[in-house]
Parts: C-alpha cells; structure tokens; sequence
C-alpha cells in the first residue's frame, strides 16, 4: 500500500507539469461542479447516492490520520456508518482560491483530470452554532468513466485540528463543558468554590477521581501548601483570646535538637514564623546532612519555609499538651462545621473519594497517606469544608481588628508587587482602587490548589486539581470568577 501512495505522488508530480487549467475553462468549471456534488450534496447532507453515482469501482482512499480504504464499498459504509451518526452535522467547504485542476492526457487524449486545494470542515450543532473542526489539504483524481468524470483516487493530508471552542456562559458551571475542557488540558479533576458577597455562592466538582471514576461534589482533595493559612489561624485565635503571644520567643516551649546551640533559635517568634522569616530553608532534607539549619538571621528577610511551621507545631503541641489537630478542630474544624477536614489519614477517611494524585501525562502517582500531623502540608478537606474557611477569613475570622490588620499587613516584602502578611501572601494594587488580595496555594507532585480572597467586594475563589498540570486551570478561572479583579491579581502572579 506504501508503494501505491508513492507512486500516486510520483504519477500526481509529473503530470502537474503539463500546467493548470485556466479557472474558467469547461474542465475547471466541470470538475467544480463534481466536488460541489460530491461535498455539498453528499457530505455535507449525508446523500449516500451521491457518493455511489460518483465514485469510479477502483475507489481509493488515502488519509494521513484515519489510514487507507482500498474500496468504493468500504468508503462509502464508512461515510454512512461513522460520519452520518455524529452527534453533530459535519460541512465541508471548499477554499475556492486554493483549487487548481489539472487535466490528465495520454497521447494527447484526455482520460482525467487531477484537482488539488484545500477544504475546511466545520460541526453544525442544534442546525446553529458552528464552529471550524479541521484544515486540510486535499488531491482528488478524477477519472473518465464512459464519458463522465468519476472520483478514483483521494487524498487527504496535512490536517491541521481545531478544538470545539467552549461556550463561556456554561464553563466551569455546566458538567459536560467543563469536563471536555479539562480532558483538552489533561486535568483529571477540577474543584471550584466561590464566595460572593461574604456567602457561598458555588461549590461544585467535575471530571474525575481516577480514569473511569466520576469525582463527586464531596471529594476529599489533599491541598498541600493550602494547610498552612489553617495553622496560621489556629495560632492567631490562640493569640487573640490572650493564650499566646505574637511577638514571645518559641525557645521558651521548644527548640529543634539541630539548632540547639545556634543562638539564633532564640530569635524565633510567632510573627517570623508565620510570616516566613525564620531563615530555614523550605524542608531541612533539602540540605545536604538533612539537618536543619539557618541560612540567615530571622527576621531579616523572606524566604518561605514549610520548617518554620513545622516548628510552630511543636511549641504549641508541647504549650498547650494537644496536637495541632485536636486544636484546629476545637477552634476552627466544628465551629465552622469542617466536618471532612482532618490533618492526618485514619478510619473517617473515605479513600474512595480521594482526589487521586496525577502526572502531566495522566499516570497515576502512589498516595502517600500521611498519619502525622504536618502543620505546612496534607490536610485533608473538600471543596465545601476550605470554602466555609474561606467565609470565615473573610468575616474576620474572629480576630480582632488590631489581630487581623497584623495578619494582613507588611510583615516581609517578596516583591514590589506583593508582601507576606501572617498566613497568606497579599497582592497589594489588584486594581486602580488599590485594593489588595490574599493569596496562598498548594503545589505537590499532582497537586495545585489555590485560594483568593478579596476583602473590599467580599468575594473568594478557591480552585482544586489532581494534576501536575493543574496550574493551567488557574487564569481563565480567576478572571471569570473575579474579573478585572481576577485580572490584576494575574498580572501580580506573573510579574
């Protein structure tokens, strides 16, 4: 069969250079009105006549993607098998400039004629809206049959595919729209809360746990770095009820064996802590030895540390003789009704409904089921639970006034465009208002989550995926949630 295409490009190459015809000569005007039969009437209308009435007996077919077809009959069971039971009304249209026909001679005889172009193919759906599906380029042979032109050799080559576009109105709130979006961006599984007007106003879940296994609205997502805003305020409701001290060294509760000896310990305070100035790095196994140690003074600089939190943890464990678990239920988890929030893997979990972890390329990684409390990652939640959160940050949080201006304020400067407050990062001129945003994600292998808090139009969106491309998901779902809003936090994030 490969020698057959070949040769075809060879017989199409050498017989081109005898010269087209001109555009309004009878052979031009002839072979038109063939395609015009063969694709207006016949593929465009599904007219199965057409087809048999012009198709030569020694029909072939040659496609770049779907392969050869070496018969008339099997062309046309094809056509009235497959493109007459889509779910939509496909239509060629032929790119009239691009056509050229050539006449084929033998002897000075005429006995076909060879057209070549390029057609579009659109969908039709509802008889309404269309939209462009392919490009290709095409070379048509066409054979004298008892005097009349018959269809003998086809080719279609050169495909260039479209994506149905997505309908804006029905994204991220329609399943089936939003699905097929996710499937063209490879994210298994996509969790979006919205906040509007200090309420919850959207919690909603699509695509899919695991191949094959829909994710229900409930599904438990491990939100990584999202852990850490929770530790945040555990610490902040202790301080506001006058039960800890933003600014009291931590030495005097707990001080880590590898940095027993490095007077800087004593330096550590909640306020570093939180707003990432301790001078750890991100996770001590990050270092050479696997000891934690600092890289600079605290509070000198940013620099963000999943230690830092860790370190928190275990002062406030040994304060207060609870893990931060038992402590975060009793002040944050049952007031606000978290009921599927937990830090830790135990019999509550329902392992079905876990949002398993993904890679760029759809493979599965292992889950890891955490069964130690981790202040900076794996809390375990769902959509609705982080939401209700989300409500109450922005209602306070039941700090206050002087608490929460500190948690919001220029504790650490990352950029010009942004600060670390206590817990979330905060975008400081979103708009010409100036007003600002607090921000705070959650990235892990198959993992990225965010979460968005506007508190002068008390609006929040929180976005969860299972998937190293998840990120992907996050621009075109900000700005549809938060609009220009939405749009100035996107250029902060890209700067």
């Amino acid at each position: 069969m490969i020698r057959q295409v070949f040769i075809l490009f060879l017989l199409i190459s050498s017989l081109i250079t005898f010269g087209q015809v001109n555009k309004t000569s009878a052979l031009y005007r002839t072979i038109k009105e063939k395609d015009s039969l063969l694709f207006n009437l016949g593929f465009n209308n599904c007219d199965i006549k057409q087809f048999e009435n012009l198709l030569n007996e020694n029909f072939e077919f040659y496609h770049d993607q779907s392969g050869i077809i070496n018969s008339k009959a099997e062309f046309i069971s094809g056509i009235e098998n497959g493109l007459c039971k889509l779910p939509y009304k496909p239509r060629r249209i032929l790119s009239e400039n691009e056509m050229e026909v050539f006449p084929l001679e033998r002897n000075g005889v005429m006995y076909g004629a060879i057209q070549t172009g390029i057609h579009n193919f659109y969908a039709v759906e509802d008889n309404k809206s269309e939209y462009l599906t392919s490009i290709a380029n095409f070379t048509h042979v066409w054979i004298l049959d008892n005097g009349d032109f018959k269809f003998s050799k086809g080719l279609s080559y050169n495909h260039k595919d479209f994506e149905k576009p997505f309908n804006q109105e029905l994204l991220f709130t329609d399943k089936s729209e939003t699905e097929r979006w996710l499937k063209q961006k490879q994210i298994p599984a996509l969790g979006i809360g919205f906040i509007k007007d200090g309420r919850i106003e959207q919690i909603s879940v699509f695509g899919e746990l695991q191949k094959n296994k829909p994710a229900p609205v409930n599904t438990i997502w491990n939100v990584a770095s999202l852990t850490k805003p929770i530790t945040a305020i555990v610490a902040l409701k202790l301080i506001n009820a006058g039960k800890w001290d933003l600014d009291e060294p931590i030495y005097k509760y707990y001080t880590d064996n590898d940095v027993l000896n490095d007077p800087r310990s004593k330096l550590l305070t909640t306020r570093i802590i939180l707003s990432h100035q301790t001078g750890f790095p991100n996770w001590r196994g990050n270092n050479e030895n696997s000891k934690l140690s600092f890289e600079f003074e605290p509070g000198k600089k940013y620099q963000y540390s999943g230690e830092g939190y860790e370190y928190l943890r275990k002062a406030l464990e040994i304060k207060f003789k609870k893990s931060l678990d038992q402590l975060a239920r009793e002040l944050i988890f049952s007031p606000l009704k978290m009921e599927d929030t937990r830090f830790i893997w135990n019999d509550k979990i329902d392992s079905t409904k876990f949002a398993k972890w993904h890679n760029e390329k759809g493979g599965l990684y292992e889950t890891l089921k955490n069964t130690t409390v981790n202040a900076a990652d794996n809390l375990l939640t769902t959509v609705e639970d982080y939401s209700k959160f989300l409500v109450h940050i922005l209602n306070g949080a039941g700090l206050s006034d002087k608490l929460y201006k500190e948690m919001i304020s220029d504790q650490a400067k990352i950029n010009d465009y942004k600060h670390f407050g206590l817990g979330w990062w905060v975008d400081e001129s979103i708009n010409e208002n100036k007003d600002f945003a607090l921000v705070h994600g959650g990235d892990d292998i198959g993992v990225h989550i965010i979460a968005f808090i506007v508190p002068k139009t008390k609006q929040a969106l929180l976005i969860f995926t299972n998937s190293d491309n998840g990120a992907e998901a996050f621009a075109e779902i900000l700005v549809k949630y938060l609009g220009k809003d939405g749009e100035g936090i996107l250029n902060i994030e890209m700067k």
